[in-house]
């Protein structure tokens, strides 16, 4: 089991990442403060991201934008919104 971290997404103690998801600096922030289940979200929505605007992420410009909603989203900003997404959060219950 990896270790326990204070996810700056969701704001408690959490599981960590086994390890950084990118090299560098940007990494390590990464594995010491998201946890396991925020970065799981943050797939998703990347994929949709990526899916919706139909990004090449061999390009830089792709790349950067991901990396700015990434940000976005772990500070518990908004993200661009994604056409025909419903989150389920958000629906009152009938």
């Amino acid at each position: 089991m990896a270790q326990t971290v204070f996810c700056k997404k969701h704001q408690k103690q959490l599981e960590g990442l086994e390890r950084a998801p990118f090299p560098g600096q940007k990494g390590l922030d990464i594995l010491e403060n998201i946890s396991k289940e925020a970065w799981t979200e943050w797939q998703t929505v990347q994929t949709m991201l990526i899916n919706e605007k139909q990004l090449n992420m061999m390009q830089a410009d792709s790349r950067k934008y991901i990396m700015e909603q990434m940000d976005k989203f772990f500070n518990n900003e908004e993200t661009d919104k994604i056409l025909g997404h419903t989150d389920f959060n958000d629906i009152e219950e009938l």
